[in-house]
């Protein structure tokens, strides 16, 4: 790190091409250190998280150097913000790559892959619930996947999910409470 707090940042900022290589070179270990431990648990490719390190550098010079231009010593050491720049670039990477979905409604059911067994299965009443919600709640519950992996699955929002699923619930709940014997003596 000392050659990186040996840089001149006025000349960096002015465009130096022997500066800039220079920093480039120190700067690369820290950066691609810290992308690579924010994108970690993502599992993307070796060349994802170049390419998300390449943005750090790409920002650091964007708009004649605006974004190296606000770095101020006396809030941090140059380490520290470069790590701080480094992960925000990372995560705006990984948001850009972040795969389209579509509505969950917008789907054709017949896509989704209901199966019959599943309500007998579960003793729903024909008709209570949506082919969707059956098919969420087979998911969440006889395959025991999580919410994520769902929304993966199907290409929809996470939201979508869990939405489809407490409708699915009200229904039961509301159905079910009608069927209810009075209480009481």
């Amino acid at each position: 790190m000392a050659e990186l707090n040996q840089i001149d940042l006025r000349a960096l900022a002015r465009g130096d091409k022997r500066t800039w290589d220079a920093f480039v070179v120190a700067a690369a270990p820290l950066i691609n250190a810290v992308v690579r431990r924010t994108l970690a648990s993502y599992r993307l490719s070796e060349e994802d998280v170049l390419d998300a390190a390449q943005d750090v550098f790409v920002r650091l010079c964007a708009q004649d150097f605006r974004l190296l231009k606000t770095y101020d010593p006396e809030r941090a050491g140059l380490p520290t913000w470069l790590s701080v720049v480094s992960r925000s670039c990372a995560i705006d990477h990984l948001r850009r790559r972040r795969q389209a979905t579509e509505p969950i409604d917008d789907v054709p059911e017949a896509a989704l892959g209901v199966e019959d067994r599943h309500v007998e299965k579960l003793k729903i009443p024909d008709g209570l619930l949506t082919a969707r919600q059956v098919l969420i709640l087979k998911y969440l519950y006889d395959e025991e996947r999580d919410v994520t992996d769902i929304a993966k699955l199907l290409a929809v929002d996470a939201q979508t999910i869990r939405s489809t699923h407490h409708k699915a619930l009200q229904r039961l709940r509301a159905h079910f409470r009608e069927d209810e014997p009075p209480r009481g003596g």
